[in-house]
């Protein structure tokens, strides 16, 4: 079901990243002391006295700076606190009462939203007075709380669920789909986001690494549900170790593993690089179905797509289709959204076993199973008994004559014949048990 929403909002700095992980016992929003790594909106579920909602991080507003990114951010958080049930001000009570704490109370009152005040950093009993002070933002009485420590979270959580009272969730949407854009940096994830969106619903720059979390939007798409989840750029952990960028990666990684399918985004001026397969290789470990996006192709004049299209079939296993498309102007949006809807359904199909049993005698008949020793590899009957991905058995007269060879080409029949391309598969070949003599 749909939760209500609680929007997490401040200055910049003022610990409202640290918050939302203390106040949901998790690592969900990235935190690093550099100030300004929040940028989009991040929602994460809690549950505080049998009440579930999503609190919602977002980016610092100052409106005294004035440039593209910072403008950009600020748009992100009023998004965020326009759609919120509840809205909690973060103040730094460190730093005391400042004149942006103030403009945004006023945005706040205007907005007729519910706003409870968080006096952050109240790291001990003895500066508990230091809360006070924001009475006078007139949004009621401020709760200490320490993001840090843990100290008046309780309370907070309390004072927003009681908020929340009358506040019912919606019901969840049947064959909910979770569709992840990932790829490497600046190749136009999050353009593609907003193609399918239809709007500025996450930040895009020309600046590699804008997206720093994993940032989930609940749309619909050709008329049925879809959370998309729009990532941070994918790199080897060894360029970003150290950095505010490792902690995004986690988190992107985290995506491809809950996600149905991915569209995993390329540069179609660059081609198909090593990079990008190595990105396919992990959203297949993950179980995760996947599409290759080839995005700015209207920027593009020399690539060849049928070579890209063998690349990625030669070195990925799962042998995903490969779409070009283009975020900026729309061309193939559409089509990459039937794709990949499609594609959802495929890995969630269950095939009859008596079609199945079928196939493995087409099978034989175009290609006959090896032998070994004079003894010949036989098909006994298979079955699926997993999906999301499919997961068959096949039981043989004996498993060590299944050779490498044999077991895909048989793998690769069965996505041709059941449109299973770029869905990765588990096929457990079992042998018959040898009885023993009583």
């Amino acid at each position: 079901m749909a939760l209500p929403k609680v929007a997490v909002v401040g200055y910049p700095n003022v610990g409202k990243s640290t918050l939302v992980n203390r106040l949901t016992g998790t690592r969900e929003a990235v935190v690093h002391e550099q100030a300004g790594v929040t940028r989009d909106r991040k929602e994460v579920e809690t549950e505080w006295n049998g009440r579930s909602f999503l609190l919602v991080d977002t980016g610092g507003i100052d409106q005294s700076e004035s440039h593209a990114m910072a403008k950009a951010v600020q748009r992100q958080a009023r998004f965020a606190m326009a759609e919120c049930d509840v809205a909690v001000l973060v103040v730094d009570a460190k730093a005391g009462l400042r004149p942006g704490d103030d403009e945004l109370a006023r945005e706040l009152r205007a907005a007729g939203k519910p706003v409870v005040v968080a006096a952050n950093k109240i790291d001990s009993a003895t500066v508990l007075g230091d809360a006070a002070d924001f009475h006078a933002l007139g949004l009621g009485e401020p709760v200490p709380v320490s993001a840090m420590q843990g100290l008046g979270s309780g309370d907070l959580l309390d004072r927003v669920s009681e908020t929340l009272e009358g506040v019912e969730p919606e019901e969840e949407e049947e064959g909910l789909i979770r569709l992840a854009v990932i790829g490497r940096p600046n190749v136009g994830k999050s353009s593609l986001v907003n193609a399918f969106i239809g709007e500025d619903r996450v930040i895009v720059s020309r600046l590699a690494g804008t997206t720093r979390d994993s940032i989930d939007t609940r749309i619909e798409l050709d008329g049925r549900p879809v959370i998309l989840v729009d990532t941070a750029g994918l790199r080897r952990k060894t360029k970003v170790a150290g950095t505010v960028d490792f902690y995004a990666q986690i988190r992107s990684e985290q995506a491809a593993d809950r996600a149905d399918v991915a569209l995993l985004v390329c540069d179609a001026s660059e081609g198909v690089t090593s990079e990008d397969l190595r990105i396919g290789e992990l959203a297949m470990k993950s179980g995760c179905a996947t599409v290759l996006v080839l995005n700015k192709w209207d920027l593009s004049e020399d690539l060849d797509l049928e070579f890209e299209r063998a690349k990625a079939t030669r070195k990925l296993r799962l042998r995903p289709a490969v779409v070009t498309a283009s975020a900026t102007s729309g061309r193939n949006v559409v089509r990459l959204v039937q794709i990949a809807l499609a594609l959802a359904d495929n890995a969630r199909r269950r095939i009859p076993t008596s079609e199945l049993n079928r196939f493995l005698g087409d099978l034989q008949a175009v290609r006959e199973p090896p032998q070994k020793g004079g003894k010949r590899l036989k098909f006994l009957y298979m079955s699926q008994f997993e999906t999301g991905p499919p997961r068959f058995a096949i039981q043989v007269n004996d498993r060590g004559l299944v050779t490498r060879d044999y077991a895909y080409f048989l793998e690769n029949r069965l996505r041709q014949r059941y449109e299973l391309e770029g869905v990765p598969l588990v096929i457990d070949f079992k042998g018959r048990e040898k009885r023993e003599r009583p």
